[in-house]
């Protein structure tokens, strides 16, 4: 059984790794066969190379990330995180709400990370 301890800290470490724009960073907290699926609704990416991919194109927006709530763990697998994307879109800046949801191997690596979001959690700043 993974520790709560652990959990919250990968997920710390993700938010971290995110903000100094470091992909391969947030790549090594995944298993070799993880999936993301972010939006949840989108086709999963499965994989070290295209989970890779994926947080280069991300970090390269210049997004930043800011918890919005501690992270909170489980008695099972599974972490989750509330937090906020700042970014600037092509509209000006703005802010998403997101839930990371992440589930844990037994040698702490993510297995499966899911973002929940759509586009009422989207908002424009004038």
């Amino acid at each position: 059984m993974i520790a709560e301890q652990k959990m919250k800290q990968t997920l710390q470490s993700y938010i971290d790794a995110f903000n100094r724009a470091d992909p391969e960073a947030i790549s090594n907290l995944y298993s070799d066969d993880a999936t993301v699926e972010d939006p949840v609704g989108k086709p999963p990416m499965s994989g070290k190379e295209a989970i890779t991919k994926f947080y280069k194109m991300a970090v390269q927006t210049g997004a930043k990330l800011a918890l919005a709530a501690p992270i909170r763990a489980s008695q099972g697998r599974e972490a989750a995180m509330a937090f906020d994307v700042q970014l600037n879109m092509p509209q000006g800046p703005a802010t998403i709400r997101v839930i990371d949801v992440m589930a844990f191997n037994d040698e702490g690596k993510v297995t499966s990370m899911r973002a929940f979001w759509g586009i009422s959690d989207m908002e424009m700043k004038a």
